[in-house]
Formats: C-alpha cells, sequence, structure tokens
C-alpha cells in the first residue's frame, strides 16, 4: 500500500536537501506532497531553485515571511495544520533548523503523525541563537532522526536519547549527495565566473546573513571593515541576502566591494569551485566549502560542524576585525588534503528513502 509523506521546506538551504532526498523517494512506493512555507520568498532564493534543481513545485505555498520568529512560526504552524488535517500523512519530514522546521515539526506533534528530521543532533551549543531552539525542539520530538555525522549521533545520545521513543540513524549529509549530483551539472548552466569577469581572478567568496551579525551593528561594521581590509589584497566576492543589504544601507556602513544580488544554486557551485576561501556564517556553505576542498573562515563565534575546526578546515573567528584578517592571513594559502570522508559517501538521500520506506511498510508501534 503506497503511504504518504508530507516535506515541508522554507528556506535555500532546505530546497537543496530536498532535491536530493525528494529524487531518492521517488524510486519508492512514497507519495510526496511538498509545502513551501514562503519563508525565502524572492525569484534568486526560492523559485530559481525549484526551477534549477528540477524539484516537484510544492502543492501549497504559504507565502509566510518579512515577520518576527514567534509571529513567523505561529502563521506557519497554523497553515500547516489545516493541510495536515486535509492531507492526512503517514509521516512529516522537515529538515534543518529553520522556523519551518519548528513549525512543521509542532503541528505534526499535535496531531500525532510521526516526524522524520534530516539533519538531527547538530548542536552549536549557543542558545541565543534561533536555530538552536529551533533544532534541539525539532529533535525532541521527532520519531526518525537522520544524523549527518558520528558528532551528531553523540550529541543526541549525550542529551538521553538513546531513552526516548525515536530511531537514530547515522546516514551520511544530504548535502554532500547534492554537490556531486549538481557539480557535474553547473559548469554548462552556470555563467557567473564570465558575467563577473573572474575567469582568471583570485577572490575570497563571503555571505553574511545570521541575525547575530545583521542585528547587532557593531559586530556588522567588524565584519564589512575586515571585508574592506582584505579586499584591498584579493577581491570580495559577496552574494548579498537582501535583509543584510537593506541593513547596511539603513546604517550607512561603507563597503568597498562590489555586492551581488543572491545567486542561485548552480552558481554558487561555480563561486565555490573557482574561489580561493570562503568566508561565511551559513552552517551549509561551511560544509560545501569542503565538499569543493577550499578553506574557510566562519564569521561566529560556534558551528555546528565541529569536525571542520578540528580538522583544521575551518577557523572560527567570530565578527572580530583583527581576528578575521589574521585568520585571513593564515587561512588563504593553507594546503589541505580534504581526503576524509567526513559526511559519508554521497548515498545519504537514498538511506533516507529507503529507511522511511521500509517503516511505512510495516508497524511504527515501536517508534
Amino acid at each position: 500500500m503506497s503511504k504518504k509523506i508530507v516535506t515541508i521546506v522554507g528556506a535555500r538551504p532546505q530546497f537543496v536537501k530536498a532535491a536530493t532526498v525528494s529524487r531518492a523517494l521517488s524510486n519508492t512506493s512514497i507519495n510526496e506532497v511538498l509545502i513551501h512555507t514562503g519563508q525565502h520568498f524572492n525569484f534568486e532564493m526560492s523559485d530559481l531553485f525549484f526551477e534549477e534543481m528540477e524539484i516537484p513545485r510544492p502543492k501549497y505555498n504559504l507565502g509566510i515571511n518579512s515577520l518576527s520568529h514567534g509571529a513567523m512560526t505561529g502563521r506557519m504552524l497554523e497553515e500547516i495544520e489545516k493541510i495536515l488535517l486535509l492531507e492526512k500523512p503517514d509521516w512529516v519530514l522537515v529538515y534543518g533548523d529553520t522556523n519551518s522546521t519548528l513549525a512543521g515539526a509542532l503541528a505534526a506533534s499535535k496531531l500525532q503523525i510521526p516526524i522524520a528530521h534530516v539533519e538531527a543532533g547538530l548542536r552549536s551549543f549557543n542558545n541565543e541563537m534561533p536555530e538552536e531552539i529551533n533544532r534541539i525542539l525539532t529533535d525532541r520530538i521527532s520519531k526518525l532522526l537522520f544524523c549527518p555525522t558520528s558528532t551528531a549521533v553523540k550529541n543526541l545520545q549525550n542529551e538521553g536519547f538513546s531513552h526516548f521513543n525515536c530511531q537514530i540513524e547515522q546516514v551520511g549529509d544530504v548535502m554532500y549527495d547534492a554537490a556531486l549530483y549538481y557539480s557535474q551539472r553547473s559548469a554548462s548552466l552556470s555563467h557567473i565566473i564570465d558575467n563577473k569577469n573572474l575567469q582568471n581572478k583570485a577572490f575570497v567568496l563571503v555571505t553574511l546573513h545570521r541575525q547575530e551579525n545583521t542585528d547587532d551593528l557593531n559586530r556588522l561594521n567588524q565584519i564589512i571593515s575586515a571585508l574592506n581590509t582584505i579586499n584591498q589584497d584579493i577581491q570580495v566576492v559577496f552574494p548579498m541576502h537582501p535583509r543584510t543589504r537593506k541593513i547596511l544601507e539603513q546604517s550607512d556602513i561603507k563597503f568597498q566591494f562590489i555586492p551581488l544580488d543572491p545567486v542561485g544554486y548552480f552558481d554558487m557551485i561555480e563561486l565555490l569551485k573557482k574561489c580561493s576561501l570562503v568566508m561565511t556564517d551559513s552552517g551549509g556553505l561551511q560544509k560545501e566549502a569542503y565538499f569543493f576542498k577550499k578553506n574557510c573562515i566562519t564569521l561566529r563565534d560556534q558551528t555546528e560542524w565541529t569536525e571542520l575546526v578540528e580538522g583544521g578546515y575551518n577557523q572560527l573567528t567570530g565578527a572580530d576585525e583583527i581576528k578575521i584578517t589574521n585568520a585571513f592571513s593564515s587561512m588563504l594559502n593553507l594546503k589541505n588534503s580534504f581526503t576524509n570522508k567526513l559526511y559519508g559517501d554521497g548515498n545519504a538521500s537514498t538511506r533516507i528513502a529507503s529507511i522511511i520506506d521500509n517503516l511505512n511498510n510495516n508497524s511504527i508501534s515501536n517508534l
């Protein structure tokens, strides 16, 4: 008997993850229904991804965005609940640590629909981050916890999850699956290197969007000042999140580099392939830097991907201008081997689909 999964996405990283898992689910008997909460809503950060990555169009698009955390999560919870009551799925599948993730998990939990959480077990151990609260709460009410790394499994074990009514699976990282699959197509589908005249230029790839950096003007000023200094030595290529750009303009913070508009996934892959170094506060881009064998500077005080720091592939600087420029000097030409299989073998999505399919074909009363 065919089973039904409702998958909930809302932000760019979730589109990437869902693309690989949805492809794997299509090879099973499972019927997948996609809900897009609308958390990322402009063309470059939403529609373009569905087009480029051949993700099935969402059956539902809630269009919920540009609200406070509480208002956004509450609106999503209300609307997702209505859909779940209508669709009556066997499972709800959520990704990562956004407001969309938590809202989807809470709606399912209240209706006693089992939840599968992809990227379970990640911890920054900083409860001031909204993402940390989202991932902790989502993990606690999930039945299937798909962990990308052994560190994530250990985090759950340390929190007593072996005593909870759930199943923990170390499957690898679906972002690695995506990187392997789409990197074979990006060169023919992206023209950003030529369009931005980056063919024979060394450049640093930068992204910045987290609330801890953009809403604290002291942190934001220090980061931009460091980037201005770095731009004197090597070109800074900065696809800028719309919210980050708005805050910089409103605060009259001057930058001495030319920001790019948000880019699609294939453009980002090509920028990763060609760049000399990555600087970011994104969780996903830290890993993608590793996938494409690039050192990374993380503009945060903590990271969920501790294995990258421990292996010397990533250096944490926070928002300290001096630490950032010093890290740039040490990381730019640092030679790393990138041979360790930190994130699996590229088959995480297939494992996830298989596990859910088998559970759906049997009783889940033991979960």
